[in-house]
């Protein structure tokens, strides 16, 4: 079975979770992703098996959607709902027409930095180590392309948006920019992914419908 295909990655394995149970369903030794996804996300996973997982840095750099729902009014030390919150004192509670002005600012090529906890190499080594030990690890600024942010729906604090995006972006980084730049933090609370490339929420086979 040499093919590439996506599956729908539920909240709670991580991303090599999935690999490990296509690897058991297939027979398949040799299986890949493109692109990880946290455990507390959901969404669209592209698996290769076989020879077709050298094309998997190709499809990395495709193209990928976003439905995410940030919680205003706090920080995570994760900026996500795993971590630990820290309130803001006396938020201000953002308009919608406020919101919707801010969010441009995101839009275009920008310079994000990484989550602490994430797996972006600090001094060759991972920079969610580093974070975990006690320290702060060092991450620099990274030229990325946001393509398109839209707002979806917002009730105080929670805001949803739709986020298209180039490779190499990190959607609990936008969640805590926004926040900032709202004056209010901010983290992801929930988390879709629903497209990468051409591959959409609809084309994902059910993990159960893999046989070898």
């Amino acid at each position: 079975m040499e093919r590439i295909f996506a599956v729908w990655k539920p909240k709670g394995p991580t991303s090599h979770d999935m690999v490990d149970r296509v690897r058991r369903a297939t027979g398949e030794r040799r299986v890949g992703h493109a692109g990880t996804l946290d455990p507390l996300a959901e969404g669209v996973l592209v698996i290769a098996t076989g020879q077709s997982t050298k094309l998997l840095s190709s499809i990395v750099n495709k193209e990928k959607e976003y439905i995410a729902t940030i919680r205003l009014g706090e920080w995570s030390t994760t900026d996500d709902a795993e971590g630990n919150k820290t309130p803001v004192a006396n938020p201000p509670r953002p308009t919608q027409e406020g919101i919707a002005n801010i969010l441009p600012n995101f839009v275009g090529e920008i310079d994000q930095v990484p989550p602490a906890y994430s797996a972006v190499k600090v001094a060759g080594r991972r920079a969610y180590k580093t974070a975990r030990s006690g320290q702060t690890p060092e991450l620099k600024p990274r030229r990325v392309i946001v393509k398109e942010l839209k707002l979806m729906s917002y009730e105080w604090p929670n805001l949803k948006i739709k986020a298209v995006t180039g490779p190499g972006v990190y959607i609990r980084s936008l969640a805590r920019d926004i926040g900032q730049a709202l004056g209010t933090g901010g983290y992801i609370a929930a988390l879709e992914r629903v497209r990468v490339g051409d591959f959409r929420k609809d084309d994902c086979i059910p993990i159960t419908d893999l046989v070898k």
